[in-house]
Order: structure tokens, then sequence, then C-alpha cells
């Protein structure tokens, strides 16, 4: 049974130290979300605080529509993966994945290493236990490694332990910890895949945190992203990236990181930009991904003379890294595989439509979003 969990302004201090300022959150039961930003953002302690393995200085915590500030780790009905597995080396993969049951099943006596064997009473729960770790393994594909010691795993499997041991509580919120940042690229690639379908599968609560923006944008339900302590903006991952309200958001969501020039910048580098001048009053930046420019010497839109730096082709499509003649500035164009011949040192123009540029104002906030209307102008919302 998923529940849905509330993070009303917590905050969290370290002395003089602000680990946290006034984050809050509504997780959606059932829901996939992700907690990212860079590190030293929050995002963990945050994690933490849900878990109750850490105390926030204020704010409240509820889950299922019940505070539990109050309450023990054990007692919140959360499940805790770690980005270090967290396994018991000298126990079999079937012995850690039956540990928390274990622990809420058996009385102190029964999970002695030799005494629990005699103990009385306890054989029905013991083989309750055996079933519930046989379906866990199976669900995350390792019912086949039950009888071996961590030491000799993989550490995709390792992570698979992990996770059958979060499984086999039933919790109704599971917490990750940036699980995968210890597996090499491949495996991570798949235990994304693999994660996403047993959320899928459990339909529990997931929040789960990463400073990885595509593990982020591509498991997740939504995504918190998190700067300096605070959530910063909350939505799916399209709307992040198509509709960032933080300058921080936009340059923190894709890859390559999107274009910021100043509105100044731009202004000189295009003669025919004048008329939108009264339009654009009051942004100090003009961002636009590196898919909304195009490189040809005429066209429509603002051109932008620049400096190719280099080319990066990578087969389904090829970056060109650019400079532009006046100020300077970096700029990056993402285009189809083969659509031009250039080379480090070339001249080109850089074009770009008024439509595709997310203006933002000196603290970074967005001003406005530019759609173009039907009869070519723009409308404003």
């Amino acid at each position: 049974m998923s529940a849905a969990v509330e993070i009303r302004a917590i905050e969290k201090r370290y002395g003089d130290t602000v680990s946290l300022r006034s984050a809050s959150l509504s997780v959606r039961p059932g829901e996939f979300m992700t907690l990212v930003g860079p590190s030293g953002c929050g995002k963990s302690t945050l994690l933490r605080i849900i878990a109750g393995l850490a105390p926030q200085t204020s704010g409240e915590i509820a889950i299922g529509g019940e505070p539990v500030d109050h309450l023990p780790p054990k007692a919140r009905d959360v499940a805790m993966v770690f980005q270090s597995y967290a396994l018991y080396p000298h126990m079999t993969v079937a012995e850690n994945i039956a540990t928390p049951l274990r622990m809420r099943e058996l009385p102190r006596g029964a999970r002695l290493p030799l005494l629990g064997r005699l103990w009385p009473g306890v054989g029905e729960k013991r083989a309750r236990i055996r079933a519930a770790v046989g379906r866990a393994a199976e669900m995350v594909e390792i019912d086949g490694l039950l009888a071996r010691r961590p030491a000799t795993l993989s550490g995709g499997q390792r992570q698979r332990v992990a996770l059958a041991r979060a499984i086999v509580r039933h919790p109704r919120v599971f917490l990750m910890d940036e699980p995968l940042s210890n597996l090499d690229a491949r495996l991570r690639v798949a235990m994304r895949g693999e994660i996403t379908v047993l959320h899928q599968k459990l339909g529990a609560t997931f929040i789960y945190v990463t400073h990885d923006q595509v593990e982020a944008m591509t498991m997740s339900s939504r995504v918190a992203v998190m700067m300096d302590g605070g959530i910063v903006q909350c939505a799916s991952p399209a709307e992040l990236y198509a509709d960032p309200q933080d300058l921080r958001v936009a340059r923190f969501i894709g890859s390559p990181e999107i274009n910021v020039l100043s509105v100044d910048a731009l202004i000189a580098a295009n003669a025919g930009f004048a008329p939108l001048v009264a339009e654009w009053k009051g942004a100090t930046h003009a961002a636009f991904r590196p898919e909304a420019l195009r490189l040809a010497s005429d066209g429509p839109g603002l051109a932008i003379a620049c400096r190719v730096e280099r080319v990066e082709g990578l087969g389904h499509e090829t970056l060109v890294f650019l400079r532009s003649e006046v100020g300077g500035h970096p700029l990056t164009a993402r285009l189809a595989a083969g659509t031009l011949a250039l080379f480090s040192g070339d001249s080109a123009v850089a074009r770009l439509s008024p439509d595709d540029v997310l203006l933002f104002d000196g603290a970074g906030q967005r001003l406005d979003r530019r759609h173009v209307t039907p009869t070519g102008g723009y409308a404003h919302g």
C-alpha cells in the first residue's frame, strides 16, 4: 500500500551552517519522485529526515496524512536503499534479505544463530519469511543467488539484494539515496530500467535521490530540483526541460547545457533584434536549448556570427561548439548527423527563432512564456 508524503517547511542547521531552507514538497501516493541537484544541495539530508535517521531543526514530515516526526525509523513504515548497499558480509543473500522480517517477526532469542534453530513456536513464522524472501528475490531476478555471500556478487547483484531487502518489508514508501552511483555506466543504464519496472510492479511511493540528471529525467513521475538547501522547482521531466522557472534549473537540466547570453549581447550580435527590445524589456538573460540553433548563412530569425571551436560527431547527432564573434560567448548547437561539414576555425552563423528564447531577470527568475500564434505574432502567458 502506497502513501503520500508531505514535507512541510523543513529546515536543518548545523550550528551556523544551514543545510535545508524551508523545503516543502507534496509526494503523491504511488509517485516516483526524484530529488536532484548538485552535491551539497541538501537532497540526501532531506531523505534522511524523511526516514527518521536525522532530526530536522524545524518543520514537519507526514506520511499517509499522519505526522511521523515523533516516530523512530522502524515505526515510519519506510524502507531505505543506500548508495553503499549496506549488506552484512557474513550473511548469505537470503539472510540479508530476511533481516528486516526477522527483526520484526521473531523474538530476540529466535534470531540467535544456534539457539534460534531450537526456539519453539516460530516454525510457521520462519516459513512465511522464507516464502517472502523467495518472492522478493524473484522480483529482482536473484532467486538463484540466495545461498551466496555478498563478496561473491557483482555490484549490480549487490544492488539487487539491497532492493529485495527493501521490497520484502512491503513498506508504504521506498527511499533511495543514490543507489546506482557505485555502478559502471553500462550497468547504471540497465538498473535504471529495472528500478523503473520495479516501481510499476509495486505501485509504491518512491523518493529517489541523485545528482545525475539523466537518472532523474528518465525514471521519474516528477522531479524536484534542489539548490542551496531549497526546492527551486518541482515538475515533470518534460516541463523542467521546456519550461524552467529559474535560470539555475535551466542550466542544470539538459545536456549539453542550455545556451545563455545576456540580452545586451544578443542585441549587439544582431542588428535585426531592435523591434523586440521593448517587448523583452526587463529581461537580463536570454537562454535557448542547443537544438534551437541552426547554422545557416541566411534565413529567418536572429543571427549570431560565430567561429567553430570543435565538432563532436555522436553518430545519431552532431554537437557543434561555437564562440560568438561579439563578446566571445560560448554556444552549442545540436544538429542532425551529417547536416553540415564543419571544422575547427570555420566561420558560421547561428540562427535562432525568438520563440525559442527563455527570458530571465537579473535574479535568474523566469519572466514569461512565449508561443508562436497562428498569425505569426507573439502571445504571452
